[in-house]
């Protein structure tokens, strides 16, 4: 279960492709492909493992208290298919 309060990472069988729309995620493991589909979104991916939890990465990458919901909403989506992971 996705837990914002806690540290986490993009997991290491995941390799991001820039695109103008943020970013590709594939997961080598699985072979899923996973759009990311903001810029922010993809920062707030890269840096998740320079950061002690989930909200201070929203915080650092600038995401906006009223997009907050939805950011947390995809990143658990990406934490339930593996492309993040807990540190």
């Amino acid at each position: 279960m996705f837990d914002p309060d806690q540290a986490y990472r993009c997991s290491p069988r995941v390799a991001l492709r820039p695109e103008p729309f943020g970013a590709l995620a594939y997961d080598f493991g699985t072979r899923r492909l996973s759009f990311l589909k903001t810029k922010i979104l993809v920062e707030v991916v890269r840096t998740l493992g320079d950061q002690p939890d989930v909200h201070t990465t929203l915080d650092a990458a600038g995401v906006p208290g009223d997009q907050r919901p939805a950011y947390l909403k995809a990143l658990a989506g990406l934490a339930e298919n593996g492309t993040i992971e807990p540190r």
